[in-house]
């Protein structure tokens, strides 16, 4: 794994004009050598590839990361990687300069002196933005964990019960069946907090005659799972049924008219242009979906602004809502991976409306 992306970034050296990559942000560094510790840099040449980390570390590195040379850096990291940059004549030195603060970049200019540093942006993300198998493997257990809790908390949930007992259950369920952590903060938003895209579950209690949003994820090996899934509390008035039954159609839309090659802005148009039709524009106010893996939010995007061009490898969530202000609010979100064909829905649970 860390040999074949070593060599897919150092493919990338001459088209940026520069004769080295550091690499500071976490996720980057993890995607890049497999090493999980809390600190560390990378800097790849085109035949040099250095993991710099701390005393903690050592070890863990040189386990995790074959395909790079371990360095222990000196209680200065900058030092160490300005040896580095000396001895190994890197005279450009690109820099992720979304992951780079003006104090650090500061720093840099002064320890690496005679360096030339180099803005670069999205290098290695638009390489995670292709899963490969392994990746994908890792998604999909992610994804079963996700959608087992979701069918034990069905189980759970009642009037009376707060959302935040909700989330702390799910959370519970996730870690049981092998999730070392929730992949995002649990949304648990039910009536009126419904209209809030992103209420965190809060302190009130589930009632009869609501909705109720359910958005959270698994971790898996360090990649997310993305499930959101809407229920009802009692008997559904005409109204509720209304709601549910454009986000559902909204929802599958999307889903027949994805593939390869569609831009962001033409796959989110499917659902709001479907949602506006039936006069709901206005309550579909955020990007259809966005791109993850190891992080929960990836630069792919599905909305009305994104350039984007869809491609094999890619996983996207697919997440149309309709939010009323107080009245409630309806979600219904899928984990697709796009193919040479078309896509694959990943997610499976129901998606029916749930009346409990």
């Amino acid at each position: 794994m860390g040999a074949r992306r070593l060599e897919r970034v150092r493919k990338q050296l001459e088209a940026l004009g520069v004769d080295g990559l550091f690499i500071t942000n976490p996720y980057n560094r993890r995607y890049l050598t497999g090493f999980t510790g809390s600190s560390g840099y990378v800097l790849v040449t085109s035949d040099k590839a250095l993991l710099f980390t701390d005393f903690r570390y050592t070890s863990q590195a040189a386990e995790q990361a074959k395909a790079y040379e371990v360095v222990l850096h000196a209680i200065n990291p900058a030092e160490s990687i300005a040896e580095a940059l000396k001895a190994y004549g890197v005279r450009k030195l690109g820099f992720e300069k979304n992951h780079v603060t003006y104090a650090a970049h500061t720093g840099y200019v002064e320890q690496f002196a005679g360096v030339e540093l180099v803005p670069t942006q999205n290098v290695v993300e638009a390489l995670r933005g292709i899963k490969d198998e392994e990746e994908l493997g890792y998604i999909r257990k992610a994804i079963e964990i996700t959608e087992v809790a979701f069918e034990k908390i069905l189980e759970i949930m009642k009037p009376g019960i707060s959302e935040l007992d909700v989330s702390a259950e799910l959370e519970y369920l996730m870690r049981k069946n092998g999730a070392p952590s929730s992949a995002y903060a649990t949304i648990v938003a039910s009536g009126p907090r419904g209209a809030l895209p992103h209420g965190l579950a809060s302190g009130k209690l589930l009632e009869a005659g609501e909705f109720v949003t359910l958005d959270f994820g698994a971790s898996y090996e360090g990649y997310c799972s993305d499930l959101t899934r809407t229920v009802f509390l009692g008997t559904p008035t005409e109204k509720h049924k209304k709601l549910y039954s454009i986000v559902l159609e909204a929802n599958r839309a999307t889903l027949a008219g994805l593939k390869p090659g569609i831009s962001g802005k033409d796959g989110d148009s499917i659902a709001r242009d479907l949602i506006a039709s039936h006069g709901y524009g206005p309550n579909f106010g955020h990007g259809l979906g966005h791109a993850f893996g190891l992080e929960i939010h990836e630069p792919v995007r599905l909305s009305q602004q994104s350039a984007d061009i869809l491609a094999p490898g890619m996983v996207i969530t697919v997440e149309p809502g309709i939010y009323v202000p107080g009245f409630g609010g309806v979600r219904i979100e899928d984990d697709i991976v796009v193919t040479e064909t078309g896509i694959e829905v990943l997610t499976k649970s129901n998606k029916e409306l749930i009346v409990l």
